[in-house]
């Protein structure tokens, strides 16, 4: 399979936007995601939806599948219903749990017309596929989906021809990662190996760095914790609603259960959406992994401890802001979005930015030209960051904690390559800026990872 039968319509020129369209004959074809623009991969302002809308032909679409249900992978799908999209849409039964979630909120926010009808639309044209199992496509080809472990229900996607090569005696296959997660992540299963693939369009979001080991990476989120019960001040963690809220939960509740006197310290869930995922996490506890299942029976609940306090009105969130600020009680507070662009956690920054006593804890990718990116950045030389058109001086204290990514680094993208039953063939690099890319196809090519070639957009 020559990689220029795949079309990208996103994700190949930066992070976010995620949408590969797979052809399997001229004249049909699959897409593989469906996401939302991003940061600098915006080219308008954020109010103006022409480009998240579709700007490509859709008529030979026979299908739509979706790897999870990030908004950089789900995002433009409203934008694909009211295009005219009425094919199947496949996922994991835990994904068709929570995308009707993840969409409301999403047309919610960008004023999308129609949401009612649009999630009626998804709902009608959900078809779930368990992992591991074959379905038959037109033309001669089958698919397949296998874990990710990047949140719960997240895969990587197989297409495999089911006329068998001559000289190899294998079918042809072609494989999507979506995004690949970290091995060792509280409550998810591993990634499944890749078995083979004669071309394999492979995410790079970390193909420039290394993550801390999960060890480390609590021992320093406890040590923040531990400054901000001394100091009296708040911790605040901009965190994605769905996967890093419920592993930050997990992590949280275990550094809390090891020393009684942390136990006083409260922890605030301010994300109407993140609450609502969790409840869903706790229901999808079948798929949790082995540990995970274990504090279950040993009578903990790690994402439903007695500390934590759950938000539930704009009132009540106000109200919270105004007692951090004035009362010095020690307390953790997760808030979306990840990356600071919107949400509640937006005013808590607003806040809480130029008090000393404050500690904020980044623990996911932070795309360039957003508002996380720029605190990233400035914070070091007490620089000031822009929220709703306005400057706030950063004084409080700024962490980066590597190892909470929902992202495979360099190390265990490498390792994916490893196949166990033939090398992969050729690889086409996506959703990663410019420099993880290079990186990671240097390394590919040094390492001999692949038989051809290592290309990118």
């Amino acid at each position: 399979m020559d990689v220029n039968q795949i079309i990208h319509h996103g994700a190949h020129q930066g992070v976010t936007g995620s949408c590969h369209e797979f052809y399997l004959t001229e004249t049909a074809s699959v897409l593989v995601d469906c996401g939302q623009f991003q940061g600098r991969d915006v080219e308008y302002n954020d109010f103006d939806r022409r480009v998240q809308d579709i700007d490509f032909y859709i008529d030979n679409l026979i299908g739509l599948v979706v790897t999870h249900c990030h908004i950089d992978h789900v995002g433009r799908l409203p934008s694909l219903l009211l295009a005219g999209f009425r094919g199947p849409i496949y996922c994991t039964p835990a994904t068709a749990q929570l995308l009707p979630l993840v969409l409301a909120d999403a047309m919610k926010v960008t004023r999308f017309p129609y949401p009612e009808k649009v999630l009626s639309g998804v709902q009608s044209q959900l078809r779930t596929l368990p992992l591991d199992q074959w379905l038959g496509l037109e033309h001669g080809w089958r698919m397949r989906l296998r874990n990710a472990g990047h949140i719960m229900g997240s895969a990587y996607v197989e297409f495999e021809q089911e006329q068998k090569k001559a000289n190899e005696g294998l079918p042809q296959r072609v494989v999507f990662s979506g995004d690949l997660g970290c091995k060792n992540t509280p409550l998810l299963q591993d990634p499944t190996p890749l078995e083979y693939a004669d071309t394999l369009v492979l995410e790079s979001t970390y193909g420039d760095r290394l993550h801390e080991d999960r060890e480390t990476r609590q021992q320093r989120l406890k040590s923040v914790i531990e400054k901000a019960f001394v100091d009296k001040g708040t911790v605040l963690i901009p965190a994605f609603s769905i996967g890093r809220t419920q592993e930050l939960l997990y992590e949280i509740e275990d550094i809390m259960h090891q020393d009684p006197d942390w136990r006083k310290m409260t922890v605030i869930l301010d994300s109407p959406l993140a609450s609502q995922y969790t409840k869903q996490y706790r229901r999808l506890k079948a798929l949790w992994d082995e540990e995970a299942k274990q504090r279950l029976a040993d009578d903990r609940h790690p994402l439903n401890f007695e500390r934590l306090h759950v938000v539930e009105s704009h009132q009540q969130h106000e109200q919270i802001i105004e007692l951090l600020r004035s009362s010095g009680e020690p307390a953790i507070v997760l808030a979306a979005s990840g990356m600071c662009t919107g949400g509640r956690i937006v005013n808590y920054l607003k806040a809480l930015l130029d008090d000393e006593r404050t500690d904020i804890v980044f623990v996911g990718y932070q795309a360039a030209n957003t508002p996380g990116r720029d605190i990233q950045e400035h914070a070091p030389g007490g620089g000031y960051v822009v929220l709703d058109h306005q400057r706030y001086e950063i004084r409080a204290r700024v962490h980066t904690l590597g190892g909470y990514s929902a992202h495979a680094d360099q190390r265990e993208l490498l390792e994916f390559l490893q196949t166990s039953v033939k090398p992969v063939h050729n690889v086409r690099l996506v959703h990663g800026e410019d420099s993880a890319k290079k990186a990671l196809a240097t390394k590919i090519s040094a390492g001999g990872y692949v038989t051809g070639d290592v290309s990118f957009v």
